[in-house]
Order: structure tokens, then sequence, then C-alpha cells
């Protein structure tokens, strides 16, 4: 029997540490790997047809989030993103 050492690559996976509601629906997010985006929600929140989901057109309840799991997440995960539209900047 032969032993080969191997060394395997770690996934880092990329998390929300923190999140700023800027204002006119926009929210600056900083990532685990030191990345930043400003994320634009207006122009999703004014497409949707759904009334819980249109109901964040309110600026109060848009920033009415909370970070759960290393995710941004409103009102016990009635809306939330997947990681990598937010960290992409793409919410659609």
């Amino acid at each position: 029997m032969k032993i080969i050492n191997c060394t395997s690559a770690v996934t880092q996976v990329t998390q929300v540490k923190k999140a700023t509601y800027l204002g006119d629906y926009v929210i600056r997010v900083l990532f685990s790997d030191g990345s930043e985006k400003a994320i634009d929600f207006k122009s999703f929140l004014k497409r949707a047809s759904h009334p819980s989901i249109r109901k964040y057109l309110n600026e109060d309840e848009l920033k009415n989030f909370k970070i759960t799991h290393g995710n941004i997440n409103w009102n016990d995960y009635e809306l939330i993103f997947p990681i990598d539209d937010l960290y992409n900047g793409i919410i659609e």
C-alpha cells in the first residue's frame, strides 16, 4: 500500500458580515472576503407584483433587516436573496 499526501483546497464560503441601509432602497453590504457592494433594491421591488414583497417599498420595512446565518433576512425569511446575487449586485 502506498500512502499519498493529498492537500485539498478549502473553498471559502462568502457571507454577509455587515449591512447598512444607505437610503433610497440601497443597502451597502460588506462580505466576509472583504469586498463591499452597494446594492439597489428599488427596481426589483417596483417590478414585484406580490404584496408581501411590495410592502418593502416602504423604506421602514426595507431597512428593518437582520443578518442571519451570513445572509440578509427580512421578517423571518419573508424576503431573502441568494448570496451570489448579493455578491454580484444583481437583484432580480
